[in-house]
């Protein structure tokens, strides 16, 4: 199933209606109590996955919104869909989604220039080697190039580490689509990285 994120969001975490008190529209104590879990199990890790597509300024918003859209639909997530973390995923892609421009422009400039001082807080040992090889360029023009649906998948598979199927549950199609669009936008990664090791591009 798809998760849209253009419909009406209840208020933010935190605000009112998200703290289970009397009233229509209170959340049940046990929901907000797993809603509160999920932030602090997911928050951190979703809101590095928004900065490297989109850099700092929007990162919050998206986070905030991302789990305001969570909590108006806890009470009716599927659980035999597995754990939450790929659902959260699935919210955040969409509406990452809303800031195409802005992704394909931060990865336009760092073509350009091989910098990366928005996501550098964030950089782990992969992406220190992607930059010192002299890739990053090349990795980021690349990104620009695939259509919309294939970065989206091919970076919830690999910044993400959300498996394929995990992937289908966060994007709302089925795996072998995952599959299929994981190889083509690796296929033409590799080839804008001729002579590069492409596990390189995997991992990072």
């Amino acid at each position: 199933m798809r998760h849209e994120s253009r419909a009406d969001v209840s208020p933010r975490p935190g605000g009112a209606g998200a703290g289970g008190g009397a009233g229509e529209g209170a959340v049940p104590r046990q929901e907000s109590e797993r809603f509160a879990s999920l932030f602090v199990r997911h928050a951190p890790e979703l809101k590095r996955y928004v900065v490297r597509r989109l850099g700092m300024e929007p990162a919050d918003d998206i986070v905030a919104e991302t789990f305001a859209v969570a909590l108006q639909r806890l009470e009716t997530y599927d659980e035999g869909l597995g754990d939450e973390r790929a659902w959260l995923y699935g919210i955040a892609t969409n509406l990452i989604g809303r800031h195409r421009r802005r992704e394909i422009g931060l990865y336009k400039a760092l073509s350009r220039t091989g910098a990366d001082s928005v996501t550098e807080p964030f950089t782990d040992e992969v992406d220190r080697r992607v930059a010192a090889s002299g890739v990053r360029r090349r990795l980021a023009k690349a990104l620009a190039g695939l259509s919309q649906k294939h970065r989206d998948t091919i970076l919830l598979v690999t910044w993400t580490e959300l498996t394929y199927e995990e992937a289908a549950v966060a994007l709302g199609v089925p795996v072998g689509t995952v599959r299929s669009r994981v190889n083509r936008a690796r296929s033409k990664l590799r080839r804008a990285l001729a002579g590069i090791d492409p596990n390189i591009v995997d991992e990072g």
